[in-house]
């Protein structure tokens, strides 16, 4: 589970330009693709993606490599810019895309700390212990945890969800090596096809409705055909799982003190983010920060009566009792460890996630203010056309990660009918299941089982993955035409 907490100074951008998209129509944007600065930007990039493909290699955060060549590709903006004598462009440029991704991360910021705070109260470790306590078979388990991912996965986020579900497989399946390979494929699968349609089930698709390019109604026209993406290799994986039945220790995990009350915030916060972009046009991220508050409040209220541990493991009500009056008079002050703090909660989570995003706009900013992405839209989406084209980048964020593929797809901003923008939506969540590393749910998961579900592993399988892919395709393609 992956969350954040910093403070970001380039929010005050928002009182430069109501919206990115009409003010980055309105640069003078030039073509520099076959200049020394844009080649070097784009050999640039591809070292450090190179460098993020070879995490699990290397052992080197990918937020790290990516950052770096964000700098490095903006430096290179700004000397090629003003080379010419314009001195502006690049930084508003800069500054358009900066914003964009502020947007993004503060809705980032309040979502993934939902997930983190739900996790700490045990929600998810309780759903896990029940699957577990109640003796299905392996088989079972395989479709009960690839169907759990799939409707998760629009709500708490494609990543969170395959990690979750992959707890429950290893909790499972101890010994049986087989089944946890291929029910790690299947919820990867299952997880990345939930995610697509939903606005909240990945990155990419809160891009798409972020830059209201697809409503909220219609993600779930993307529902049958990401259903029939993940059914057909889910099917074809199932009859090699072994007729064996699971082990556990069948206890159960109660919830800690919130944990209802926290489910029932995120799904409010949601609600409340939908309405007020539905009906005001607000953006999304006012309604999930003014739930981030709420539940921040609801944490402060927590505070007060989760029992304190004494030095041996046990409550020690004296200390309690003068813990509470330190709370009365000092509230938020307080400088001792409770048992629940949201803002422990936070601290404890990693910043790579949303560091590797920054690094990926910038990135992809910085190569459109090269002309980079202009060239590559006017060969995809006028020569090849919509339909081929989104297919064809489907199959890339399989290799490429489908964050950038889609941040650069609505950075080139083709002329599309809503329809084709449904249709790359789906085939850039989906496509990222081809191989293991094409997702983020993909690279949690081999390494939350390491040695067991590997990128060997999984390309055994790419070619029913790839067979779900043109069937989920098809599928949309034909219920356009109906439509």
């Amino acid at each position: 589970m992956k969350a954040l907490l910093f403070s970001l100074a380039s929010l005050t951008a928002l009182l430069l330009a109501t919206s990115v998209s009409a003010a980055e129509s309105a640069l003078p944007l030039q073509d520099f693709t076959t200049s020394a600065y844009g080649v070097l930007a784009l050999m640039i990039f591809v070292l450090g993606y190179i460098l993020v493909l070879s995490e699990e290699f290397i052992h080197l955060r990918k937020s790290k490599p990516i950052m770096v060549s964000a700098g490095l590709i903006w430096i290179l903006v700004g000397i090629a810019y003003a080379t010419t004598g314009d001195t502006e462009t690049a930084g508003l440029a800069a500054r358009q895309n900066i914003l964009e991704y502020a947007e993004l991360f503060l809705f980032l910021l309040a979502a993934m700390t939902f997930i983190t705070t739900m996790e700490e109260r045990l929600v998810f470790a309780s759903l896990r212990a029940w699957l577990v306590a109640q003796g299905y078979s392996l088989r079972q388990i395989y479709w009960i945890t690839g169907l759990l991912a799939f409707f998760i996965s629009p709500v708490a986020d494609n990543l969170s969800t395959a990690l979750l579900m992959g707890a429950v497989v290893l909790a499972v399946g101890n010994s049986y090596r087989c089944f946890i390979t291929v029910s790690c494929i299947n919820i990867v699968i299952a997880a990345n096809a939930g995610g697509a349609f939903s606005p909240f089930g990945d990155i990419t698709t809160l891009m798409v409705w972020q830059r209201g390019l697809v409503e909220i109604e219609q993600f779930l026209l993307l529902m049958p055909p990401a259903l029939v993406t993940w059914l057909v290799p889910a099917i074809l994986m199932s009859f090699t799982i072994e007729r064996e039945p699971p082990t556990g220790d069948g206890e159960l995990q109660p919830m800690k003190k919130g944990g209802i009350t926290i489910i029932f915030l995120f799904l409010a916060t949601i609600a409340l983010s939908i309405s007020i972009h539905s009906t005001l046009h607000l953006p999304p991220l006012l309604g999930m920060m003014t739930g981030l508050g709420v539940l921040k409040l609801y944490g402060y209220y927590l505070s007060h009566y989760e029992p304190i541990e004494g030095e041996h493991g046990h409550i020690s009500h004296h200390h309690a009792e003068t813990m509470q009056t330190h709370q009365q008079t000092q509230g938020d002050n307080i400088e001792v460890v409770r048992r629940f703090n949201i803002f422990k909660v936070v601290e404890r989570s990693s910043w790579d996630t949303l560091m590797f995003f920054y690094g990926v706009v910038l990135c992809v900013g910085g190569l459109a203010s090269l002309g980079y992405l202009a060239l590559m839209a006017e060969w995809l989406y006028v020569d090849l056309g919509a339909v081929p084209a989104n297919i064809l980048i489907g199959m890339m964020s399989a290799l490429i990660d489908n964050i950038p593929v889609m941040y650069a797809v609505i950075t080139m901003n083709p002329e599309m009918a809503v329809s084709d923008w449904l249709l790359a939506t789906l085939t850039i969540g989906i496509g990222g299941s081809l191989l293991s590393i094409g997702s983020a749910a993909g690279i949690a998961l081999m390494g939350q089982a390491q040695g067991t579900y590997t990128f060997a592993s999984h390309l055994r399988w790419s070619w029913a993955i790839a067979l779900g892919y043109a069937a989920g395709v098809a599928t949309h393609l034909l219920i356009e035409h109906f439509v």
